[in-house]
């Protein structure tokens, strides 16, 4: 009985202590100012959206085309932000709102596409550039799939 007991007792203590060493490296944030800071981030966000808007409005554009100018100026601002290092810290500081925002979603294209463009353009920014955001698009896309059957479906038995 002993020789069971003496691995078992090994394994404890190496679990034990690789719960205490993630604890130690986890980091520890408090809920409201990461919150607050989100919603910050998030806002401004939504402000230089509206502005865009705002402006191509103004310029006499409609509701849909400001809208498609709107997502482009802001998916190329994030990329820019992201090649120069600036999206990371807004994104470390703002938590979620930096990061679920369209502006994320570029940011999480172009990030790894320039860590990985030493390795070439094949192996590097081929291969790497959807490692985030490839499941997004990829569980986006079936999911839509599924939807627009149930729909075709409802709609030809008279449910829609």
């Amino acid at each position: 009985m002993k020789a069971v007991e003496a691995p078992l007792a090994a394994k404890e203590r190496t679990e034990k202590a690789y719960e205490a060493y993630v604890k130690e490296k986890t980091p520890v944030r408090v809920l409201a100012p990461s919150m607050a800071k989100a919603f910050v981030t998030g806002g401004a966000i939504c402000i230089v959206g509206q502005g865009i808007l705002d402006y191509c409005k103004a310029l006499g554009l409609d509701k849909d085309t400001s809208g498609s100018w709107c997502s482009l100026i802001l998916v190329l601002l994030s990329v820019i932000l992201t090649g120069f290092g600036i999206y990371p810290q807004i994104a470390n500081w703002g938590g979620a709102g930096a990061l679920v925002p369209i502006t994320g979603f570029a940011n999480s294209v172009a990030a790894p596409a320039i860590e990985y463009k030493k390795e070439g353009q094949v192996f590097g920014i081929g291969c790497k550039i959807f490692t985030i955001a490839g499941p997004v698009i990829l569980y986006g896309i079936f999911t839509s799939w599924i939807l627009g059957l149930l729909y075709w479906i409802g709609k030809s038995l008279g449910w829609v």
